[in-house]
């Protein structure tokens, strides 16, 4: 999908739930939830840390078998949690990956970790509908963003307490995310279309980052052989979702990632 086409889409999207739901009740609604979970603090936990991903679809793949229900999403938050995973994330676009907002809010339910919500967010209406549904961090595509909305949409997303991670494809794009003062980045190797894969596009990025910036690597991750490299380029966590959702025993797989993550050979900062 064209840069355009997803962003006339999520407008698209967003204004009909406006219709039901006006801006002035959900950002009410935002404001009268639980307090967000530490999301910055469980990066910082020691190692390389395991972000395990929830997703009902991957684009051009089709359905992940398993996936299918709440009652599947709680069940595999719950093994990722006591596999030792560090964070939850949880697709919630629904046009590529079939995901909702009830998903990730099934998915923190079951959980004490904090909520890592995946979709492409470009509206402010997205993150006060992301607090209502127990996000805890709020990514935002830097590449899709202009440079006073970028700033704007930030402000808002640390304003109700959440972590905003600021997705990057490009040292540009890193820049840009330093200027509006974010301090977590994650690095996509996915274009955003999802068509081509470049892990060595983290490599290219995190020179630039200041030391203190926390660092996650977003894609291509199926074993602890990726998490490893990754890691000694500098990644404070991995975020990884088809390696471990399409594996034999996703839990296993869980366990077996988060232990590279945190074995004493594995590079940190």
């Amino acid at each position: 999908m064209a840069l355009d086409g997803i962003v006339d889409t999520v407008l698209e999207d967003v204004s009909r739930r406006e219709a039901v739901v006006p801006f002035k009740e959900i950002k009410a609604r935002s404001r009268d939830t639980e307090p967000a979970r530490d999301a910055a603090g469980a990066l910082l936990r020691p190692g390389c840390g395991v972000i395990a991903e929830i997703k009902r679809e991957v684009p051009g793949k089709g359905p992940i078998a398993g996936v299918d229900s709440f009652e599947a999403i709680a069940r595999l938050a719950r093994q990722f949690e006591e596999s030792g995973a560090h964070l939850i994330a949880c697709q919630t676009e629904p046009h590529r990956f079939r995901g909702s907002l009830e998903d990730m809010q099934v998915a923190r339910a079951a959980v004490e970790l904090p909520m890592l919500c995946r979709d492409v967010i470009i509206d402010p209406y997205q993150i006060h509908e992301a607090r209502c549904f127990g996000a805890d961090m709020v990514p935002l595509q830097v590449e899709l963003l202009g440079q006073a909305r970028l700033e704007s949409l930030l402000d808002r997303i640390e304003s109700l307490g959440m972590t905003a991670l600021a997705e990057v494809r490009s040292p540009e794009d890193a820049d840009r995310a330093l200027a509006a003062g974010a301090t977590v980045v994650g690095v996509n190797a996915w274009t955003i279309g999802g068509q081509v894969l470049d892990r060595s596009t983290f490599s290219d990025v995190v020179p630039g980052l200041p030391p203190e910036t926390l660092r996650i690597a977003l894609g291509g991750v199926h074993s602890p052989r990726e998490l490893f490299a990754y890691s000694a380029a500098g990644a404070d966590a991995v975020v990884v979702g088809e390696g471990i959702l399409t594996s034999e025993d996703p839990a296993a797989c869980t366990r077996t990632l988060a232990a590279a993550g945190q074995h004493p050979a594995c590079p940190s900062r």
